[in-house]
């Protein structure tokens, strides 16, 4: 199975419109990851709406999809989305997403909070809030937090926690990775040759607000 075909099984939803095959993601050197401190406990008033992260130890693998500016060393801006249904009717206050700095350009990037549009970010809900600060990729397990307006969500309604930068001034040569979440298995059979199996992986993110 070819690896651009992977991506049309895992992250499809996430690509904006590209190809899943043009969607740019990058992997650590395994013996460069570094483990720095567990991730951060958000506010005991918050309640989790969505999340696919992983143990506090153990919150994201060192792999994942590049949100860079126009101007980045990567050649061309990329934007992406992490798609996401609440249970429950609920209100969303609070934005958790596993980004790091990739050591280039500008150590930032946007968070933003967007409706569905027949599976591709819609209208924008809530933010861009800007985060600076960045952990440095390959390390684990900050997170970024962003406080959101109070915004109303629909059970069973998909919603986007999406990631980008500036299209000019500051931030506009950054280049980030949204580390994936830990890896699930998915199985495939091409050409009827048959069944095997695979990890993909997701970007890491999480969602917190009130119910209702």
């Amino acid at each position: 199975m070819k690896k651009t075909t992977m991506f049309v099984f895992a992250i499809a939803l996430c690509s904006f419109g590209l190809r899943a095959q043009d969607l740019k993601s990058t992997k650590a050197d395994p013996s460069s990851i570094r483990f720095e401190e567990p991730m951060q406990v958000g506010p005991d008033v918050l309640t989790k709406i969505f999340s696919n992260l992983g143990s506090a130890t153990a919150a994201y693998d060192a792999s994942g999809y590049y949100v860079a500016g126009p101007l980045s060393a990567l050649g061309s801006s990329q934007s992406v989305g992490l798609p996401f249904k609440p249970a429950k009717s609920s209100h969303a206050t609070q934005l958790r997403a596993a980004i790091s700095w990739n050591s280039l350009g500008a150590n930032q990037v946007r968070l933003s909070l967007y409706s569905d549009a027949s599976g591709v970010p819609g209208t924008l809900l809530a933010g861009p809030v800007t985060k600076t600060n960045l952990p440095v990729f390959g390390t684990c397990c900050t997170v970024l937090m962003a406080t959101i307006p109070s915004t109303a969500l629909t059970a069973h309604t998909q919603y986007w926690i999406v990631a980008d930068t500036v299209t000019t001034g500051t931030g506009d040569d950054s280049e980030d990775v949204w580390d994936a979440a830990p890896a699930i298995i998915i199985g495939a059979d091409v050409n009827a040759g048959g069944w095997f199996s695979f990890p993909a992986n997701v970007p890491a993110g999480a969602v917190y607000g009130s119910i209702p």
